[in-house]
This record gives structure tokens, C-alpha cells and sequence, in this order.
């Protein structure tokens, strides 16, 4: 018996706990879509997947609310894998660990999931439990949302027969979102050439970790490192006069995160390797002066490495790390629009280099394509400059809100009639499916709800169990509360 099973509600937490039983990161969901889709045709719902692999769920309406408008709760069925450095951890055959630390629910030494299993569970709850009152419903589980939002790009026209969507990919109780970001990757390859490391150097590797990271939409402004950036700024301030023979450099492991380590293999001159850790040593100092309301934990190591392998020359040295150095991350700009939310970012998510080039992979996001198109500019110049090839590549639209949706309407009046205050209309930085489905079923209303989740995107994600309950709460007021065709 899972700890989760003493929380409340159930069947929702006992479905997520099942969830995190099976691995099921981006492009390794089948296992986990395999098993909902048995376990819908068991309790004798309609069930389908379409060529993307995405699941529809029908069940039909609650005794007399069959004229009421149909409405599909949506959720996607892949999560983010990101681990602590210590922890052993494979994601695509071991199960997620969940754990109750006092209001909240986490696992154990890696991301939870709950971004956005708590929501599938919500769904799955739904449809499995007989005393929640709705009109006809679908659920529809898509595929690969975190990697490039494959199932949504999928989705074909003339499948749901809902006229109404509930998005469960919201993260902060109380706030119904009614429009997200858009988003586009931008590749940076720099070729790159080798040579010989001279005999009397010596190779160390240098190690920046202990960042928080996080959701690269939804934290984006809050201040946190990136160790891509951080360790690209060290490199920039001394591999000239430490004569740093630059092997190997690689940080974060996905474009939507932001990068938590960061490694650098180098040669130095045997006399210049106490000069070499001193200045690391400074640099921590540096950081954590800087960083130490919001990553106290930043650390810098330098250790000895038994490495036979080429680095790279002065010349190419210097372009990749002028190129990461100045290559823009962050808040690019905040809306005039909506105040408060975050207009237009980036962030510099996967750096690599092997024996021919080096690959600097971004994501760009913003509530405007003209803020996207800039950045896509402003990062094609820096790859001119660099004599590197710079592309864009699976752009997704934005989600632009309807101030007049009837649906985002009623949440906020059962909201009111609930709890007894007003939720924020809000607009997320984060990217959420919602645009790309205004494609295929353009005249669809939609709206995004959720319990609170921290951290998502990191090992530091967890859920607040009180708010997952108050979110339970109003997805099922609201689904008896729909109006009639």
C-alpha cells in the first residue's frame, strides 16, 4: 500500500500513485499508455488511440444531464526526468518514489510527475468514480507534451465531440488561466577543430552543480542559475591567461529546464593548476554572494581526471565560449499587457561538444510571435558573428485569451461560490497544449486548471495536498455546473 493511499481524494491519489509505478518519461509513455487504455476498456468505457498514439475516453452522462454540453478533461501522459547527481535512477524502467513530507507529496530524488500526473489522475478519478454528476464526457490523454508537444501536433479534427476543454496543466491553485506562451527551439552548431594536448599539461574536471533548476516557462523570473551560463562565464574570465585547454564541456539535460550542472574537462599547465583552483575557488565565493537567496547551494569543483583525449584549439576555444557566454537567457521581456507575466524568454537548456562540433540548444517562449521572432534574430546574428549555423526549429503557437469565454466564466463563478473569493485570470509563460488544439477545433472553449505544484521540471517538484483536494473540488462543481447545448 502506497502512503498515498490515506490521502484524500481518492480514487485520485491511489491513480496517481499507480501512475508513478510506471516509468513513463518523454518518448517512453507506451507502458503507461497500454495500461489506461486496459483499463478503460475494463470498466466498459469507449476508448481509442489515434495515429500520435493519444487516448480518447468516452463515458456517457449522469442520469439526466445528457443535454448538458460535452466537455473533455485533458492531461498529457509524459513527465519530465531530471535527477539528483547522487541519485541512481532510470527512468525508463524504474518506478517514481512518492512520498508525503508533511503538506506536500515528493519522490525521492527525482522529479515527481505530478507535472502533469496529478491532472491525468484528476481525469481518471473522474471517470472511475460513480458519485461525480457530469454531462457527456471525453478524456483525452496526449503524447509527448514535454518534448515537443507531439500529441498535440497530432490531434486530428473531427475526433472530440466536446465543445468544451479543461487543460488540468496548471500549477498554482486558485488561478485559472485562460492563454500561454508560445515556443520555439533554436540549435546553435559551432564546427569545431583538435589538436594534440601538450605533454606537460595536466587535465582536471570542473564541476558546477547544487542548482536548484526548474520549469523553464513558469520560473523563468524568479532569479534561479543556469549552470551553462555560469560555468560559460568562468571559462570566459580565464582560459586565456590560465592557457585552459578547453576537452569537453556539457550541461543540462533538456531544453524546457533549467540546467542544474554543468562540466568542463580541461588541460592546464602543470604550473598554472594551483592558479586554476584558486580562481574556482574566488568564482564559488562570487556565486554564492550572488546567488545566495535563491541557489545557496551552488558549488564549483575542481578534481584530476585521467583523460587522453584532444581539445580543442585556441581558436575554437574562443568562439564557444564567447558564443555560450554571450548567447542571452532569461526574461527578455515582461508583458504590457498582462501585467506581472513574463512576455517573452529563452533559455539556454543542452550544451555539448564532440569531435566535430558544438551544439547549443535554446528555448525560446513568448505570448507573441514578433517576441519569438526576435530572439530567433538576435541568436541567428550571434551565430553569424561566431561563424556558427544557427536554425529554429518545432514552433508551436501560443494560446491567445478570450476575455469573453463562457467556461472561463463559470470556473470563476463556481470558484466564487466555493471557496468564497475571486480566482486570478491569469495568462502562463509556460506552454500549454490549448493553442495547438484552437487548430484542429477552432471554435473549442478552453480553459486551464490545476492544484499547486513547485519545482516542476527539477527534483524539488512536489504537490500541496490541501490544494490538490480544493482542485478536485472545483473540477467537479464545475463539471455539473456546465449549461446546455
Amino acid at each position: 500500500m502506497s502512503e498515498l493511499s490515506q490521502l484524500s481524494p481518492q480514487p485520485l491519489w491511489d491513480i496517481f500513485a499507480k501512475i508513478c509505478s510506471i516509468p513513463h518519461p518523454s518518448y517512453h509513455e507506451e507502458a503507461l499508455a497500454e495500461h489506461i487504455v486496459s483499463w478503460a476498456k475494463e470498466q466498459g468505457f469507449w476508448c481509442e488511440r489515434d495515429a500520435v498514439g493519444n487516448i480518447l475516453i468516452r463515458k456517457p452522462a449522469t442520469a439526466g444531464l445528457e443535454n448538458r454540453k460535452p466537455v473533455a478533461l485533458q492531461a498529457h501522459l509524459d513527465m519530465v526526468p531530471q535527477k539528483n547527481n547522487d541519485t541512481v535512477h532510470d527512468f525508463t524502467t524504474d518506478p517514481i518514489q512518492p512520498y508525503v513530507d508533511g503538506e506536500w507529496v515528493k519522490a525521492r530524488g527525482t522529479t515527481l510527475g505530478a507535472d502533469n500526473g496529478i491532472g491525468m489522475a484528476s481525469a481518471l478519478a473522474v471517470l472511475a468514480d460513480k458519485t461525480v454528476e457530469h454531462g457527456p464526457l471525453e478524456v483525452l490523454l496526449t503524447m509527448t507534451e514535454e518534448s515537443g508537444m507531439d500529441g498535440a501536433f497530432g490531434l486530428q479534427a473531427n475526433w472530440l465531440q466536446a465543445e468544451i476543454l479543461v487543460n488540468t496543466d496548471s500549477e498554482e491553485e486558485g488561478e485559472v488561466y485562460m492563454g500561454c506562451a508560445g515556443g520555439v527551439d533554436f540549435i546553435t552548431t559551432l564546427p569545431v577543430e583538435r589538436e594534440a594536448v601538450p605533454a606537460d599539461y595536466e587535465t582536471l574536471r570542473l564541476t558546477l552543480k547544487g542548482l536548484k533548476g526548474g520549469h523553464s516557462g513558469c520560473d523563468i523570473h524568479v532569479g534561479l542559475g543556469n549552470a551553462n551560463k555560469l560555468l560559460a562565464r568562468f571559462l570566459a574570465a580565464h582560459a586565456r591567461d590560465l592557457d585552459l585547454r578547453l576537452i569537453e564541456f556539457t550541461g543540462g539535460t533538456l531544453r524546457n529546464a533549467i540546467p542544474r550542472e554543468a562540466f568542463a574537462t580541461l588541460a592546464v599547465p602543470a604550473a598554472k593548476v594551483d592558479a586554476l583552483k584558486s580562481a574556482a575557488m574566488a568564482y564559488l565565493t562570487t556565486l554564492q554572494n550572488e546567488l545566495s537567496d535563491k541557489d545557496k547551494n551552488v558549488n564549483l569543483q575542481t578534481e584530476p581526471l585521467a583523460h587522453n583525449g584532444q581539445a580543442l584549439t585556441a581558436n575554437s576555444r574562443d568562439r564557444f565560449i564567447a558564443l555560450l557566454n554571450s548567447t542571452p537567457n532569461g526574461v527578455i521581456r515582461n508583458s504590457d499587457v498582462v501585467k506581472g507575466v513574463v512576455e517573452t524568454s529563452l533559455n539556454v537548456g543542452v550544451v555539448s561538444i564532440n569531435d566535430q562540433q558544438a551544439e547549443i540548444i535554446c528555448l525560446i517562449r513568448s505570448l507573441i510571435d514578433s517576441g519569438k521572432e526576435y530572439v530567433v534574430e538576435t541568436l541567428t546574428s550571434l551565430a553569424e558573428l561566431a561563424g556558427a549555423h544557427g536554425a529554429a526549429k518545432g514552433g508551436y503557437p501560443g494560446w491567445q485569451p478570450d476575455a469573453s469565454s463562457p467556461v472561463m466564466a463559470l470556473v470563476r463563478e463556481t470558484y466564487q461560490s466555493l471557496f468564497g473569493k475571486t480566482p486570478n485570470i491569469q495568462v502562463i509563460h509556460a506552454g500549454l497544449e490549448c493553442g495547438l488544439f484552437k487548430k484542429p477545433y477552432p471554435n473549442m472553449d478552453m480553459v486551464s486548471i490545476g492544484p499547486t505544484i513547485t519545482g516542476p521540471h527539477s527534483p524539488d517538484e512536489q504537490v500541496h495536498i490541501a490544494s490538490v483536494g480544493l482542485y478536485w473540488q472545483l473540477l467537479t462543481a464545475l463539471l455539473k455546473a456546465i449549461p446546455a447545448k
